[in-house]
């Protein structure tokens, strides 16, 4: 794989100044991570993603389990570029977009790329040049990060502004999100959290799912805000539809997990947009050209 270039001359206006009140105008930018593989992460994201396009706003998914992608299998979409192309040099992120359902755009990830699974820093560099150049044509970018505690699960969390950790009732995916949560708050004092029960019978459980994860929080880490954003319903429509490569939400917009997708995008959508306001701005475009100037300095002092 080739190297991406580093483009060490950069200008952004509305990035100069941290208390530049336009920042309020860039999109809102939300992870969504688990701590487990297979609880149903992608299908979330996707399935949101059309709820907001449901509710007019401009949607961007980046598929940021950039070894293991696929999100494009389940929207039945063939992708002819990827994010392997871009960090290749081969194509700016421009060539790689792709229209899903609702008009939502989507960035590709590559499957069976290891070199992919640990972002390097000129990589990220470069994502972050290109990224600015989406950010005024999106209301929400919604990032699906991918399972686990790895680097690139990590970064992508640190640098989303809201932080959607998804779990189900299974013990170990309690066990790894509040894992998730820990490493996040400790080793990059990520401090706020929205939690997502999936898979669960009724509220009744989700509730129950909420509270194990609470307090363990509560018992053990300091300074962190968990909320409960709502759940999913285990709903035996959505292996169908995955099957047929379409959306629940699409297929059948009056299935259970369809109309609690649209009630957890509307709250979304009208949640005032106030984490992480003062210190550290956890926002994406922001987070990302602090990381890319620290980059940039040290290469300098090299």
């Amino acid at each position: 794989m080739k190297r991406p270039s580093v483009n060490r001359e950069f200008s952004s206006r509305r990035l100069e100044t941290e208390g530049d009140s336009s920042f309020s105008e860039w999109p809102r930018v939300i992870s969504v991570g688990s701590g487990k593989g297979g609880v149903g992460k992608t299908n979330v994201v996707a399935n949101l993603a059309l709820a907001f396009t449901q509710l007019s706003k401009k949607v961007l998914v980046l598929d940021a389990d950039l070894g293991l992608a696929n999100m494009d299998v389940l929207l039945g979409l063939n992708p002819r570029y990827t994010l392997e192309h871009f960090f290749d040099g081969e194509k700016c992120l421009s060539d790689i977009l792709m229209k899903g359902p609702g008009g939502m755009l989507i960035l590709p990830a590559s499957s069976g790329v290891p070199e992919l699974a640990d972002l390097d820093e000129s990589q990220k560099i470069l994502l972050s040049n290109e990224m600015e150049l989406l950010a005024e044509s999106v209301d929400i970018l919604l990032i699906d990060t991918g399972s686990g505690i790895s680097s690139n699960v990590l970064y992508f969390n640190v640098a989303a502004r809201e932080s959607i950790v998804l779990v189900t009732p299974e013990p170990t995916s309690i066990t790894d999100g509040y894992a998730l949560i820990k490493i996040l708050s400790i080793k990059h004092q990520k401090k706020n959290f929205l939690i997502l029960i999936n898979q669960v019978l009724n509220a009744q459980e989700a509730r129950e799912v909420f509270k194990q994860i609470s307090n363990a929080v509560d018992c053990f880490l300091a300074d962190i805000s968990i909320d409960y954003l709502g759940f999913i319903p285990f709903d035996p429509s959505l292996p169908s539809a995955v099957k047929k490569r379409r959306l629940i939400l699409e297929m059948d917009p009056q299935a259970p997990s369809s109309r609690s997708f649209r009630e957890i995008a509307r709250e979304l959508a009208e949640k005032p947009s106030t984490i992480g306001l003062s210190g550290n701005v956890q926002f994406f475009w922001k987070q990302l050209f602090q990381l890319r100037q620290s980059a940039l300095r040290q290469g300098g002092a090299d």
